[in-house]
Parts: C-alpha cells; structure tokens; sequence
C-alpha cells in the first residue's frame, strides 16, 4: 500500500518547520515555542471548575477500549492495567475509562465492559486501579476526577460474535445499510419506542450503579455512529424520537435529566461527535466517499452541512450544546465523525486502520479542523468546560500547542486517546519536565485498531514492550502483511 507523500510530523524538526507547514496548508494553529512546567507557569497546570468540582490540571485521558473485558463484562488483566496506566498519566480528568455498555445488546464486542449490577465488582475494580496508579505517579488523589462512559453501540452492536453485526439502529440511513449490507425495507432491526423507553431506564440505572460505586460523574456517550449519536440525524425517523431537533435529541436529554433527577449526587457529561461527514467507502486507496448525490439536500447527518456533507453546519450543534447546559450537563467532550464510516476526520493519521483508508488529505487539516471547531463552540457555548479531540498526531509538538490553545482559551482540556496507549505518563511528564519521552510517542500506526477489526486485543504493539512481547503480536504482522500483499 503506497502512502500519500504528506510529510510526516517526525520529519518537522523545530516548532517553526511546523509552523511553516501549517501555513502551507493554509491553516492556523497557535503554537508555543517551548513546552513549561508546572513551576514556569504552565496553562495546562491550571485547575478548573466542573460542576462542584475542582479539577487540579488541563490534562483528560480519552475512553479508550481494549475489546479485551472478560465475557461476562468484568476486566481481565489486559483491562485493569490500561486503567491503572490512566491514572499515572498525571491527568486530572479521566473521561469514562471505556465506554460500558448499559445492557448487553448494546456492547460492541463480546468483550466490552459493562456497567450492569453483575459487573459491580469489575468496574469497582477498574476504578481502584485508575486511583492507585494515580496515587503512584502524584502522591494524591486531590484535583482527581474519573467518570464512567455509558453507551449502547446501536447500529455498530456485536454481542456475540467479534465478526457480526446484531444492529439496532434508529433509523434506516441509506448509505451505511448499503455498506454494511443491512435490507433497507427490515423494520425489525430500528427500535420501537416502546423499547427506547426500557433502555432509557437501563442507562439510569447504569448510572446510579455507577454513583455507588464511587465514579463522579458519568458520560452519556453521543458520539462516532453509536446509538444515541445516530439519534441526532434520525430526520426520518417518524415519533417522538425523530423528526425535528427536540425529538432528535429527546433520548439523550431524557436520560441525562432522568440521571439529574434520581441520581443527584452524580454529574453527567457527554461525549458528543459536533459534526459528522458523509461515509467513506472502505478501500486500500485514498479515501473517497460514498455516492450522495441522489440524497441533496443531505438529510442523514447531525451537524453536516445538507448541500455539502463533506462540510460541516454547527447551527444545529451550538442548539443542542445550549440544551445539554441547561439539562444539567456538568461537561462537554467534543469530537466528530465515527471511526467506522469516516476515519480520516475522526482520528487524523497517515497510516489508516485495516478497514480505513488512504487519507484524502494531510492529517494536519484533520487536526486543525477539530481544534477549530472547539474554538468555535467555545466561543458561541462559553458556560460549560469543553474538552478537545484530535491532538495525537501532533506528536512531539502535542504539548506546544495543547498549552497554547488553552492559554487562548480555544478549549479547557485537552484529551489524549491513543497517544496514552504508548505513552500514558505524557501529561506528567510535561507538566514536571516540559519535555517528552520521544521513544514513547505515538507515530498513529493504527495497530491499536486494525488489531480489534481482527479479532486481537487491542494495545500499542509498536511501543509498548507489554504488547510486544504477546503473541498476538505476530498474529497482527502477518495480518498486515496479508492486507498489504
């Protein structure tokens, strides 16, 4: 598979080279000379409200899955060390772990985790690694805050097998059935309304297990094609839970006031895909979407611009953030798109995952694209703390623009995903050291990804020593091979 010549991050040498290639591609991004520290003064060590909280540091740690829970839901070892990595990163906001599904028709894989009273003990489990690796790396658990990510997969749901689909969607979304093969005329797999009552009723349980056990706060995750994301497009969708914005939005807001109500102690965010684009099909080459034309004006896309899905419109995103505050939403996560339809948006990289594609564009404008968008909302929602997405294939200049977006108030935290998964103790290291670890540095293989798309616990095999010395990690180069041959 031959790789766009975009240059690599690895190949800009000082903070002016990328300065230099920003300008190039016609973008703007604030970026700091030098990373500080907390004793020089750092942004990012600055302390903020959320809710009635205050967190002690500018730094959250992503959800991140390892498709590696145990059948029954609770973790296995692979599980409880990635959450234990969580907490020495040194960051103060831990947003959800991993998402867990809130029954068991909604996991993702067969070995997602679950936030059901028989996994009581497993996310009890998980919590106390996230607090002891904290306490390892700081001292404290003071300025710490940690949720618990909720979630239904709907439309990408795997129960049973690594391989099939059990969807159940919202709505019949005439691009996506066609890609992964599902009858357009099959009403059997959208869900009644009936039935979307029931699940409400399981999220605020979920949550309230949640509070017993001692997580902050939960998300309520509406983001990348899962459930309650595809909600937000359900135009076509007839009742109560479709048509216009108020009934788009109706599940995800009855259930965070539902939580607000009966759970009181407990504070709500949500992790929000803002925009979204059209579907990309799958393909060893340069991405190229799928075939809208006959469906203009675009009706299928929550914040997609409907004469232009490759565009985003936050007309309708600045509305639902204002009623997600006033339902009592203590947080926003921002983030786009759906790692299954539209990768290249979602998570920047040159190298794409094994059911992606080629990028149809320099990774750089994928990262400022989400960066801006942040500044954009933050601008028309001020009143609630925000946290940002796409900042991992920055790579060795992560931290200069991380403080420097936060200094100009673009966002409040900045999120690491994968980049944890190589090098979990970044935050700490810059906020002590003002500099990095480059052996450690995320270089957005995709490893992490194509691994689970086959059936492999998913890690950073290039990296981490840990999953380099698991045998799956032959498994995946023979794997790659196979796709690249």
């Amino acid at each position: 598979m031959e790789v766009p010549s975009y240059t690599k991050i690895a190949q800009l040498r000082t903070v002016e080279q990328l300065r230099e290639r920003l300008t190039q591609l016609g973008v703007e991004l604030p970026v700091d000379e030098t990373c500080l520290t907390v004793d020089s003064g750092s942004p990012l060590a600055n302390p903020i409200r959320v809710g009635d909280y205050e967190v002690g540091n500018r730094w959250c740690i992503h959800p991140m899955e390892g498709w590696d829970a145990n059948a029954d839901g609770s973790p296995s070892e692979y599980t409880l060390r990635r959450w234990r990595r969580f907490g020495q990163s040194g960051a103060k906001l831990i947003w959800g772990g991993e998402a867990a599904a809130v029954q068991p028709d909604g996991r993702a894989n067969p070995n997602q985790t679950l936030a059901t009273e028989s996994n009581r003990a497993g996310l009890t489990a998980l919590l106390a690694e996230v607090h002891a690796g904290h306490r390892e790396q700081t001292g404290s658990l003071d300025g710490l805050l940690v949720g618990l990510q909720l979630t239904h997969s709907g439309r990408f749901s795997k129960p049973h097998d690594k391989k099939k689909f059990e969807p159940r969607i919202a709505y019949h979304h005439p691009l996506l059935d066609d890609k992964y093969g599902l009858d357009f005329e099959d009403d059997s797999i959208v869900w009644k309304d009936d039935d979307l009552e029931k699940l409400i009723d399981s999220y605020v349980t979920a949550a309230r297990l949640a509070h017993e056990v001692g997580y902050q706060f939960v998300d309520v995750k509406a983001c990348h094609g899962y459930l309650l994301h595809e909600f937000l497009s359900a135009r076509r969708r007839p009742g109560k839970f479709g048509g216009d914005l108020e009934g788009r939005s109706r599940m995800l807001l009855e259930i965070i006031r539902r939580v607000r109500h009966e759970v009181p102690g407990l504070m709500v965010g949500v992790r929000l895909s803002i925009f979204d684009f059209a579907p990309y099909r799958t393909s060893r080459e340069v991405g190229q979407p799928m075939d809208f034309t006959e469906l203009l004006p675009y009706d299928c896309g929550f914040g997609v611009d409907a004469e232009n899905p490759l565009d985003y419109d936050l007309t309708e995103p600045f509305q639902l953030m204002r009623m997600l505050v006033d339902a009592g939403v203590a947080t926003i996560n921002l983030s786009c798109g759906s790692p299954y339809y539209n990768p290249h948006i979602q998570r920047p990289a040159i190298f794409p995952p094994s059911d992606g594609y080629l990028p149809p564009e320099d990774p750089l404008v994928g990262v400022w694209r989400q960066i801006d968008v942040v500044r954009q909302c933050k601008a028309a929602v001020g009143d609630v703390p925000l946290v940002g997405t796409g900042y991992s294939y920055l790579q060795d200049y992560l931290p200069h623009v991380a403080q420097a977006v936060v200094r100009a108030g673009w966002v409040d935290f900045v999120g690491l995903g994968r980049m944890v998964l190589s090098y979990p103790e970044m935050p700490q290291d810059v906020l002590i050291h003002g500099k990095l670890t480059r052996k450690l540095v995320c270089r957005t293989f995709s490893d992490c990804t194509t691994a689970p798309r086959h059936g492999l616990v998913s890690g950073c095999y290039p990296l981490d020593e840990y999953y380099k010395r698991l045998p799956e990690r032959e498994q995946l180069v023979e794997i790659k091979k196979s796709l690249d041959g």
